[in-house]
């Protein structure tokens, strides 16, 4: 039936048949249809983080952008559903088009640019939510915000959504807001992060609960750039690292129509690179820190290739665009076998 649905939606304009879907979908979360849904699957839970994870298998920040649309996404079997990223005060993002789609490499490249309604909408709608997964809300920057004046910005959004969330990520690796990823290293990094260990920090000894926060790194570094990030969040005191983001490269699509238009490349041909960083991350941290896989997962396969890698969890965000639910079930599957073989070897 995805399928069928698929075909008709890839005759529209990318961005359009994305905004469709979101809205169908939020419409039968507010009739109630999402009860018709599969739901989360009974499968061995992912402790990780400090939280309970249903099963391994979660939606990458990107697709839900506003909230408007979690719960309804999460009725299909994610253990965790990511929205965002969310800036402090809403903007239009890139002008258009700014998304493309590149089937033939089960891909796609966009430069939205922190398309977003602003965080006070986000609150709006995640404040009473009934989605039993576990919630992530991704934070980023205004364009209009500068590098230096970065973390003012995060930290407001931190505060606006801790109170709601399971967990946030701070977004410093979008190729798509011009500096960003100049965050990613040295001092900017830590000047950026540790105002937001310390907000959460002092939420939970005010509130009584924890609130992690990991941050999203870019597949686009070298293993030793990718080693001196991950000992900064690791003295910062961050809960885990989220790898990777979209990539800049073209070397997978070179020749195609799009190859040459900005943003980041997302889908099956940044599979293999994600999953470098992945094993990275985890043969420098040695258990110090959890990761989250992401990126290029097309099958169940690539989901477990990725916790052999060293990730604890796995977010789909194209593969689930070109595949659709099933996907999230295969991926499920393939995940909670993995888990359960891992302790029948302990």
């Amino acid at each position: 039936m995805y399928n069928l649905a698929r075909s008709l939606l890839f005759k529209l304009d990318p961005e359009v048949s994305h905004e469709l879907s979101l809205d169908l979908l939020a419409a039968s979360s507010r009739l109630g249809l999402t009860r018709f849904f599969e739901g989360l699957p009974a499968t061995k839970p992912v402790d990780v983080m400090g939280l309970r994870f249903p099963n391994a298998v979660g939606l990458a920040a990107g697709l839900d952008k506003n909230a408007d649309a979690f719960e309804a996404l999460g009725a299909l079997g994610f253990g965790f559903v990511e929205v965002g990223t969310v800036t402090p005060k809403g903007q239009s993002g890139n002008p258009k088009p700014r998304l493309f789609r590149l089937p033939e490499h089960n891909a796609i490249i966009n430069r939205m640019g922190f398309n977003n309604k602003g965080v006070a909408h986000m609150v709006s709608r995640i404040k009473s939510h009934r989605y039993p997964g576990v919630l992530g809300v991704n934070i980023g920057k205004n364009l209009t915000t500068s590098v230096e004046d970065a973390a003012a910005d995060y930290l407001a959004c931190l505060h606006e959504v801790i109170p709601y969330a399971d967990y946030i990520t701070a977004n410093i690796s979008s190729p798509n807001t011009p500096g960003l990823r100049s965050l990613q290293f040295g001092e900017s990094l830590a000047q950026l992060i540790a105002p937001l260990t310390e907000a959460r920090d002092r939420y939970e000894s005010e509130h009584g609960k924890k609130v992690p926060l990991a941050v999203k790194i870019a597949p686009d570094m070298s293993d030793d750039e990718i080693k001196l990030v991950s000992d900064t969040l690791l003295a910062q005191g961050v809960d885990g690292i989220i790898a990777t983001n979209t990539t800049l490269s073209r070397d997978a699509v070179a020749g195609h129509k799009y190859a040459s238009e900005a943003g980041g490349l997302s889908g099956a041909p940044v599979r293999d690179a994600s999953t470098h960083v992945v094993r990275v991350l985890a043969e420098h941290l040695k258990g110090e820190l959890p990761v989250i896989g992401v990126g290029g997962i097309s099958s169940g396969e690539d989901a477990v290739e990725k916790l052999q890698a060293g990730a604890q969890l796995v977010q789909l965000y194209s593969g689930f665009i070109y595949q659709g639910p099933e996907l999230v079930k295969e991926a499920i599957a393939c995940t909670d076998g993995f888990y359960r073989e891992l302790d029948l070897d302990r």
